[in-house]
Order: structure tokens, then C-alpha cells, then sequence
């Protein structure tokens, strides 16, 4: 597992990195807070974490989105969703 993984100029928060038979199987964890609404954070997360997959030459892609608002119940906070980004499949998480 490496972190902070230097990818150009840009840096993804987690990349998983594990044998698998003959092949190696990658996948990129990208992060974000929600600062902003949450389809600004998922639209700009989904482009950043599409990146990193094609440099990492990769179609297993995950965008965490940790929602620290007060006062918003875990139940709206907590998702899952498989988006299509440019032709590639990203699970978004929300917590």
C-alpha cells in the first residue's frame, strides 16, 4: 500500500498495490472533505481519481467523500454509488 503516491504532479491519498497470479492488480483510493456541495466534490473528485487510474494504468478506482458536517444524520451521510467517468467505472463512498 503506498500513500501519498507521486503520480506527475499530482498525488493520489492511497494506492493498493497486490499480486494476483501472473498480474499485479492496482487500485486508487482517492479522499476529499466536503467543503464544498457534494455534486462540486464528487465532479471534481471523479475527475482526479479518473487521472490517477489512467496513469496508474488501472480501472479499479474508489472516491471516499468524508462529510464532517454537524448536525447531518450518519443515514444521509452514508452512501454508495458506482459512477461513469469518461468511460470508467469509480465507487463513491460518502461517510
Amino acid at each position: 500500500m503506498e500513500r501519498e503516491y507521486g503520480l506527475g504532479r499530482m498525488r493520489t491519498d492511497l494506492l493498493i498495490i497486490r499480486p494476483h497470479k501472473e498480474d499485479v492488480q492496482k487500485e486508487v483510493i482517492e479522499l476529499k472533505i466536503l467543503y464544498k456541495s457534494l455534486d462540486e466534490t464528487i465532479n471534481e473528485g471523479l475527475k482526479q481519481t479518473a487521472g490517477y487510474m489512467a496513469r496508474c494504468n488501472t480501472d479499479k478506482g474508489h472516491l471516499v467523500i468524508f462529510d464532517r458536517r454537524e448536525g447531518k444524520s450518519w443515514e444521509k451521510k452514508i452512501f454508495k454509488r458506482e459512477e461513469d467517468f469518461q468511460g470508467k467505472k469509480i465507487m463513491v463512498w460518502g461517510m
